[in-house]
């Protein structure tokens, strides 16, 4: 099955295939069980990046 695609969970916090919850209670899809797996960790990285980049950083004071 190469063409398989996984989700993660956000109610059940598992592993999911096409079959699962409804894809708004879920992440993807991925191309691996695995890249599934570490779904949260993946947000947590991306959000850290997007918080801590100064193009988007919209909590700077502005100087009016």
């Amino acid at each position: 099955m190469e063409d398989a695609k996984y989700w993660f969970c956000l109610t059940h916090h598992q592993v999911e295939g096409e079959e699962g919850c409804r894809n708004q209670d879920r992440l993807g899809p991925y191309d691996s069980r695995s890249e599934a797996e570490h779904a949260l960790e993946r947000v947590e990285e991306r959000n850290d990046a997007w918080d801590n980049d100064p193009d988007w950083n919209d909590d700077s004071e502005s100087s009016d």
